[in-house]
């Protein structure tokens, strides 16, 4: 099985050289880059991880090029594109010709604090769509029908909800999934998917945190496993990487071999375009 996953955040130290952005504070004390997220995917058996550069990195994208240069068949790039700076506009349309780079990360609700349906994004979602730029965007399932709307008015633009829309790292089990019902209710469109990364930090109970199963459940009969992205957000989880992986891959007896190939890495990379090919026994990266 191809295990690939759809958020890992990779950061270097707040320097006068490379400037965190002012009044963003790191997910922990200690920067995490690319080597030590390849020892950790090498133990808990990860073969890819998209890298999603964190808000404190600004507008910058440098360290997730770097780490695909090097091992390209390990990493892929979810980047930065700050939609207010007056620069933005018209660079999706060379931005895969980056290094691994597949599309942007938006976060609507703590950094740009808009709705996707706003008039002043219009303009990114015409360029992501007429580029192939797919688009991970951290939005409320209370406002999960802004998704909708944006891919409703824009059929061949490919967008996922991260962490199935709770974007608050406080709420815990029923109280994180309040709103689940408005982000299932958009599962009719198709170019819409979901992240079931950070899981972990919302569940009421320890691993192998049974409180999300009945949830993860009901994403899986709206999505589908085609369009359920597993994924760890490395850098904030509590209990043990490999313990993200298993709790899909051991400890959820509903889903098939053939749903687990889809969930934990073939769908995302036939969602972003990154290659991988049959053999025998399941899929594999193509080098």
């Amino acid at each position: 099985m191809l295990i690939a996953d759809s958020q890992v955040h990779i950061w270097g130290p707040n320097t006068p050289e490379r400037p965190w952005k002012p009044g963003r504070k790191a997910q922990r004390p200690v920067p995490l880059g690319a080597d030590e997220v390849l020892c950790e995917m090498d133990a808990a058996g990860v073969d890819r991880v998209v890298i999603v550069p964190p808000s404190i990195e600004g507008g910058r994208n440098d360290l997730a090029i770097a780490a695909v240069r090097s091992h390209p068949d390990r990493f892929a790039i979810m980047g930065r594109l700050e939609l207010e700076d007056p620069a933005a506009r018209g660079r999706l349309a060379h931005w895969r010709d980056q290094p691994g780079m597949f599309g942007v990360r938006i976060n609507f609700k703590s950094e740009l604090k808009k709705l996707p349906t706003d008039p002043d994004v219009e303009w990114f979602w015409a360029e992501a769509e007429r580029a192939g730029v797919r688009v991970f965007a951290s939005v409320m399932q209370a406002d999960a029908h802004s998704v909708a709307t944006v891919a409703k008015r824009h059929p061949d633009l490919r967008i996922a909800v991260d962490h199935l829309g709770i974007v608050n790292d406080t709420q815990k089990g029923a109280e994180a999934f309040a709103n689940l019902d408005r982000l299932l209710a958009i599962a009719d469109n198709g170019n819409v998917a979901v992240k079931v990364s950070s899981m972990p930090g919302y569940a009421s109970d320890g691993y192998p945190y049974r409180s999300l199963h009945p949830y993860l459940r009901r994403v899986y009969d709206a999505f589908g496993p085609k369009r359920m992205f597993w994924g760890s957000d490395l850098s904030r989880l509590h209990g043990p990487y490999r313990e993200c992986v298993t709790m899909f891959t051991e400890e959820m007896n509903w889903l098939t071999s053939d749903d687990l190939d889809w969930i934990m890495g073939r769908g995302l990379c036939e969602w972003l375009g990154w290659k991988v090919q049959e053999q025998a026994g399941g899929f594999r990266p193509i080098n």
